[in-house]
């Protein structure tokens, strides 16, 4: 069974646009299909408005491209409204990252965030930085 993961927006960001970087392998385990990225309307939304960013310099067509890399890959998640009653991350814009895992039943949330790696308590198995995820990986075949 392929491990259904919640990455958040700043680690997709990092593997799309850092082909050379640190979390370029997470890019090639999607593809390579070791793991399903989960998305919603949110995330994907949020996802295209940070590509947009004059600060990253890519045209609308490289923009495209970049979200089509990925969602190719992803299973969509339709959000129930309202949202469950989960326990409240910090900051607010995180706490779809949190109902995406949730709702859609994820093995692993994965970020960098301090807000979000702050709830581990309270998901002990679930949330995970890259590196984790790295490890999770490694260990399932």
């Amino acid at each position: 069974m392929t491990r259904r993961v919640v990455l958040d927006t700043n680690v997709v960001l990092s593997a799309l646009l850092f082909t050379g970087g640190r979390l370029a392998w997470i890019r090639h385990a999607w593809q390579r299909q070791q793991f399903q990225p989960l998305v919603c309307k949110e995330t994907a939304g949020e996802l295209l408005r940070v590509l947009a960013y004059p600060k990253f310099k890519l045209t609308a067509l490289e923009q495209r491209d970049l979200l089509a890399d990925f969602l190719q890959h992803a299973d969509v998640v339709d959000l129930p409204t309202p949202w469950p009653d989960l326990p409240a991350c910090r900051d607010a814009n995180d706490q779809v990252f949190v109902v995406l895992a949730h709702v859609g039943k994820a093995d692993s949330l994965v970020t960098g965030d301090g807000d979000v790696l702050a709830m581990r308590e309270l998901f002990p198995d679930l949330i995970a930085t890259p590196d984790e995820l790295a490890a999770r990986c490694a260990k399932r075949p």
